[in-house]
């Protein structure tokens, strides 16, 4: 029987240090009928060179990465598509595990793939720390592997979000759809994190934050079931792995805080601009 044809998607922007090992990751996939779409971001660098040493199909789309997903799938011949960035690197059975779940007749029309994180330094050991503990939390963990009529049945990625856009695309999903998993990793490539750099990255994240709660509402962004107090939480229930080493656990607390309150730094300055200007226009 024919093998229903999945396509992979990778969204890039100057990324030649990670971009040749993830698609040689793609290549290498057990399961044959894969199509590979790479969707790069107006890059200054031999991304494009790269990518198309692995595909015919390299585009150029903008602004952000939600755009550039759905532009691919719009591109895409499959039956199914699997969304991934290029710093991250699938194991060699991911495909073939995820057409075997979404196959089996139960139902299942979109898959949740678990990450481990790897790199250098000591802040990507902090990294690779915090996202052992999310593996299997549904709340946190989000969807990767679509039906391809039910992703464009539901809009894709809502491209008006600039950071929790795979979270919301899930919630939606799961209107439609029981959302499986599989037991095959996705790597993600931390490269060597530097302390500020996330930090900062995070109060960019925040400055957008309005627009996704706008549209995933919440009682509390503090106590919401992906929010902070929940991965407190998750972290203190399993203090075995939390301080087995214990500079790395204290690590990773200090770095997630200190995420936390970037981002909601730049949640309250993006606030507080808005009501700035809502007054001078009233």
């Amino acid at each position: 029987m024919r093998q229903p044809i999945v396509s992979i998607i990778v969204t890039t922007r100057n990324n030649t240090a990670t971009l040749d090992a993830c698609l040689a990751s793609i290549a290498t996939q057990t399961y044959e009928a894969c199509e590979l779409i790479v969707v790069d971001n107006n890059s200054t660098d031999n991304t494009k060179a790269i990518a198309r040493r692995y595909t015919t199909h390299v585009y150029n789309k903008g602004p952000e990465r939600s755009a550039q997903r759905n532009y691919a799938v719009q591109k895409s011949n499959g039956h199914y598509v699997l969304i991934i960035d290029s710093d991250m690197e699938l194991g060699a059975d991911v495909v073939s595990a995820c057409v075997q779940k979404v196959e089996a007749g139960t139902g299942v029309r979109a898959l949740i793939i678990p990450e481990e994180s790897f790199g250098k330094g000591f802040w990507a050991q902090c990294k690779r720390l915090e996202r052992s503990f999310y593996v299997g939390v549904d709340t946190i963990e989000a969807a990767r592997f679509f039906d391809k009529e039910l992703y464009q049945q539901v809009g894709g990625y809502d491209e008006t979000l600039t950071g929790g856009e795979d979270w919301d695309l899930t919630r939606r999903i799961r209107l439609h759809t029981q959302i499986g998993r599989i037991h095959e990793f996705i790597r993600h490539n931390e490269g060597r994190p530097h302390f500020m750099r996330t930090v900062r990255k995070m109060y960019y994240y925040g400055q957008h934050a309005a627009e996704y709660f706008s549209k995933n509402p919440t009682n509390s962004a503090l106590t919401d079931q992906s929010g902070p107090l929940a991965r407190y939480k998750l972290f203190f229930s399993k203090p075995y792995r939390l301080f087995k080493n214990p500079a790395i656990g204290v690590g990773m607390l200090v770095l997630k805080t200190s995420e936390y309150a970037s981002g909601a730094l730049g949640y309250a300055r993006a606030r507080s601009t808005h009501s700035q200007f809502s007054r001078k226009g009233a």
